[in-house]
């Protein structure tokens, strides 16, 4: 299920979409089809000109983080655990000593900051590896960069197993229900956070978003209507969001 689920995610995005939609342009002019290839080909192009605006993603992407707007730590409510979700490191290679930041790296910084104000006595740090390519889990990772940020290594709970959010709220949900924890708060980027919220609800916790991460901001007017990578980056990751959370995964 998890494979299936990655190359369903690839073919939905934006650029798989597009791709697809230019292999059955290919496909149907080498059978003769011209009219029809056309049609496919400009379909494909003009599909992924549209998600590649950043007018269009900062749209998509705003939707979602609209529904977490930035809160101050002083005006996060207190909860008995703050659950912070992979992601925002990369797992250590096997020659490395370190792990990498991410552009979501704010989730280890924010989750450091609520923990150093008092809203929570514990962390519990979520996220897995694949060992073929990863010397240590992302949840490893967190702790290493968390650890260099001033938490003490005895408030902090690895949960390694994970692969994806799904697995994140069903395996955190366990440490928590081992450990009497209900009320959490809850640290994901803001794009990511309202299918995180969702899933972690229905494991019966008591969720407090604490969102960090927005990337929505301000642009000169016309560089909106220039089409750009990471617009097309942004797109394909919030319609993951979308659909991820519609199909409850």
């Amino acid at each position: 299920m998890f494979v299936i689920s990655k190359i369903a995610i690839a073919i939905i995005s934006p650029l798989g979409s597009a791709l697809l939609g230019g292999l059955l342009a290919l496909i149907a002019g080498f059978v003769g089809l011209r009219r029809l290839a056309l049609v496919l080909g400009v379909l494909s192009v003009a599909w992924l000109w549209v998600w590649s605006l950043p007018a269009t993603s900062y749209a998509l992407r705003g939707y979602l983080e609209s529904q977490h707007p930035p809160m101050a730590v002083e005006a996060t409510p207190e909860a008995e655990a703050i659950v912070v979700l992979g992601g925002g490191t990369w797992p250590m290679q096997y020659d490395q000593d370190y792990p990498n930041l991410g552009a979501a790296s704010d989730r280890e910084w924010h989750g450091a900051r609520l923990y150093e104000a008092g809203k929570a006595p514990l962390l519990i740090l979520t996220g897995g590896y694949d060992p073929r390519f990863s010397a240590s889990s992302s949840a490893e990772s967190m702790r290493r960069f968390m650890s260099d940020l001033g938490v003490p290594d005895s408030a902090m709970v690895l949960e390694d197993q994970a692969r994806n959010t799904t697995q994140n709220a069903e395996f955190t949900a366990g440490i928590l229900a081992r450990r009497g924890i209900n009320r959490i708060l809850l640290v994901t980027s803001a794009l990511h956070m309202p299918r995180s919220v969702a899933l972690f609800e229905a494991q019966g916790l008591e969720v407090i978003p604490a969102a960090t991460d927005h990337e929505v901001r301000g642009a000169p007017g016309w560089r909106l209507w220039l089409p750009h990578t990471d617009a097309l980056d942004g797109s394909s990751r919030a319609i993951k969001e979308i659909v991820g959370k519609l199909v409850g995964r």
